[in-house]
């Protein structure tokens, strides 16, 4: 289950996708997350999951790669099906047995939930996807630079993000690591009630504690060693510059807003 953890992961490419401004694509993606939140009817999701399936297919992202990423969610995916589909009321009831009871309303509310999770998820990723850290973070220090004016730490809080997306899949390695020599000891991980499995958790949880220190300790040493001060007259050997595509990519994110507000006004 760990392996499949996704999330920081960047896969290199020469896609129009890949070649997007960094910046172009973070507001596209708070774009595209508003859009969910916006779509009201079966036809939005249909023409959300359309343009996520065509930026995958341009970015050669394969679908393998977006449902192996979903694989650790699967909890909260059923648990958010289950709470909609038995505590929604109405009353068009479609099963109905001693105090359980399942309406048309709370099936439809399960279905939309879960599909606005999956395409919430499977989008966000689409950014990692296609984008290192490290343009991550000049995309971010960019577009937040006016905040400077307010002595906001921006450089830092960029900083800060890119090292966390970038230390996701080694603190996932090393953890699979880890559970892997406490197997090779005779410990239990996999089998017992949720309590027992918990509690067999603990060994596990202070070597990656110590590991995680150790790591951050390197970092820290290695950039003081370099002579890292901040972003204070930081230099950047790749400048950002917007383009054509980043314009068209803004129209066609513009056109998937209107479109999504069109079905849902004529309740397609």
């Amino acid at each position: 289950m760990l392996k499949d953890i996704t999330l920081g992961q960047y896969f290199p490419g020469d896609t129009p996708v890949h070649r997007l401004d960094p910046r172009t694509k973070l507001i596209l993606t708070l774009v595209y997350i508003a859009a969910i939140f916006m779509v009201g009817s079966w036809g939005g999701y249909a023409l959300v999951f359309a343009a996520l399936a065509s930026v995958a297919a341009i970015a050669h992202i394969r679908p393998k790669a977006l449902l192996k990423g979903l694989k650790p969610l699967i909890f909260i995916i059923v648990f958010t099906a289950v709470l909609n589909l038995f505590f929604t009321g109405g009353d068009d009831i479609l099963f109905q047995w001693k105090f359980i009871h399942i309406t048309w309303t709370g099936l439809e509310r399960a279905v939309s939930m879960v599909l606005r999770i999956l395409l919430l998820v499977s989008g966000t990723f689409m950014l990692t996807y296609t984008t290192s850290p490290l343009a991550i973070t000049d995309a971010l220090e960019r577009l937040l630079s006016p905040l400077k004016k307010l002595h906001v730490p921006v450089y830092e809080l960029s900083l800060m993000m890119c090292i966390a997306l970038r230390f996701i899949p080694t603190l996932v390695e090393e953890t699979d690591r880890i559970m892997s020599a406490q197997k090779a000891r005779g410990a239990d991980l996999e089998t017992g009630t949720l309590p027992e499995r918990a509690r067999a958790l603990l060994p596990l949880l202070i070597p990656l504690f110590i590991s995680s220190f150790r790591r951050a300790d390197e970092l820290a040493l290695a950039m003081e060693c370099r002579c890292y001060n901040g972003g204070q007259g930081r230099t950047r050997m790749k400048q950002l510059h917007m383009a054509r595509q980043d314009a068209a990519a803004f129209a066609l994110g513009a056109l998937l807003v209107a479109g999504i507000l069109l079905l849902r006004r004529l309740g397609i």
